[in-house]
């Protein structure tokens, strides 16, 4: 069964939760893990990336959009099928994608913006209600 974690950033902004998801992935690489990132939309799946490449200075981590239909390590996508990938989703859109479940683990993030936070609280539930085990980490 899928486990759906929940990191909690004290910051609020889109920025923060990009830069947490970075920090899940390279924690996530070393573990030998294979990831796909569920974007709210492209442009943010576009800062991702840019992301990606310039951060962190000292290492590298292979990745891809879907649209490149790359069959790297980690994969950024906004609503595509994450083809080829069930180990992690990192889920930064408001609501689980419908194919969520089909992944080892889930990690939301929560950062500090009322409408965020009302729409992870929401996601809690969903995840809840249907049985999923979770687990909060406070960052």
């Amino acid at each position: 069964m899928t486990r759906v974690d929940f990191y909690v950033v004290p910051d609020a902004g889109s920025e923060a939760a990009l830069t947490v998801a970075i920090r899940l992935v390279e924690k996530a690489r070393r573990k030998g893990h294979r990831l796909f990132i569920h974007s709210s939309d492209e442009q943010q799946a576009r800062r991702l990336d840019e992301l990606m490449w310039a951060w962190p200075p000292t290492s590298f981590i292979p990745h891809s959009l879907a649209d490149d239909h790359g069959d790297d390590p980690v994969v950024i996508g906004w609503g595509q099928a994450p083809d080829g990938h069930d180990d992690v989703l990192i889920n930064l859109a408001t609501s689980a994608p419908s194919f969520f479940s089909r992944f080892h683990r889930v990690a939301e993030i929560v950062t500090q913006d009322p409408q965020h936070l009302d729409a992870q609280r929401q996601a809690w539930r969903f995840y809840k209600d249907r049985g999923y085990p979770l687990a909060k980490h406070d960052l």
